[in-house]
């Protein structure tokens, strides 16, 4: 997904001379297309995360348009404190790009597996959450966060080899979008485990249940009267995501949900509140908090 911002944001930047990509000690092997072709405007800020948010907050003040770049434990936890104070307080127009949500590196052990920072920045005023399911979505999504001028987050996974979008989807911030129909009820997927569920659902209709499948892509903002259309004819509704169960895709649909009266069957699929206690692999480490696409369908069939 990382190759996907990059080409996006060296686009953009050909035509917009506000943009600035900042990042910190990292890029080898991403950001080179960005700092051959824009010099001046990539700034390799160090290992000082909180002075990199503080830099960029100065470059939005000042009329341009930073992007900043990190791992994401490093451009989201880390400097907090900034993000809220210096970006989000001042409502300013600084995209945050992390890379590795999730389980992504998973081999250098729970520092690096972030799985609760969608519930932070999902609380923050003025923020906007972004979670492209692949290639196609991150290059969407990157184009329609560039038209906002407010703070926005886009969480990506380190690699990109998943797919959903066999061509470039027509998706908009704050909007589900929906990829298949389905009668018995509906899986409501976020990031690349949509992907999973696209899975999921064929190996379920096996069995003779038929799931409709949602992209949250957005989340935060969410129009909830779009999303309340789409699913409230579904009596059983399920969401699946790669982060925390708490404060993600589940509780934000199920906020939602209790606000709306809705009297079917809801359920949370994703990682339960515990750090990981295990070091491996993404596709490990997905297995061994059952989200992996073998995990998901058992969740499912339990629940049913």
């Amino acid at each position: 997904m990382r190759r996907a911002f990059v080409k996006t944001l060296a686009e953009l930047a050909k035509k917009d001379k506000r943009i600035y990509l900042l990042t910190g000690d990292l890029g080898y092997r991403a950001l080179e297309e960005f700092a051959k072709k824009f010099p001046d405007r990539f700034i390799e800020c160090g290992v000082a995360e909180q002075n990199m948010m503080g830099v960029a907050a100065g470059l939005a003040l000042s009329g341009k348009k930073p992007y900043v770049y990190s791992i994401v434990p490093f451009v989201t936890l880390r400097c907090l404190e900034q993000i809220r104070n210096d970006i989000c307080y001042q409502n300013l127009d600084v995209k945050i790009i992390g890379i590795g949500g999730g389980f992504s590196y998973g081999t250098l052990g729970a520092t690096h597996s972030v799985l609760e920072e969608v519930a932070i920045l999902r609380a923050l005023p003025n923020m906007t959450v972004l979670c492209p399911a692949d290639l196609s979505a991150t290059e969407e999504l990157m184009l329609k966060a560039y038209q906002t001028n407010t703070p926005a987050y886009i969480r990506t996974s380190k690699l990109g080899e998943y797919k959903v979008y066999n061509q470039k989807p027509d998706l908009k911030i704050g909007l589900a979008n929906k990829i298949k129909d389905g009668k018995d009820g509906i899986i409501i997927a976020t990031g690349l485990l949509l992907s999973f569920c696209l899975d999921v659902a064929k190996e379920l209709k096996k069995e003779n249940i038929d799931l409709g499948l949602l992209d949250l892509h957005t989340l935060k903002p969410i129009d909830k009267k779009n999303l309340l259309e789409q699913i409230k004819a579904h009596k059983r509704i399920f969401t699946v995501e790669e982060h925390s169960a708490i404060g993600g895709t589940g509780s934000a649909v199920a906020e939602i949900l209790a606000e709306s009266g809705y009297n079917g069957s809801f359920k949370i699929i994703a990682v339960p509140d515990e750090f990981p206690k295990k070091i491996g692999s993404a596709d490990y480490l997905r297995k061994q908090h059952s989200i992996s696409k073998e995990g998901i369908i058992k969740n499912i069939l339990k629940f049913l």
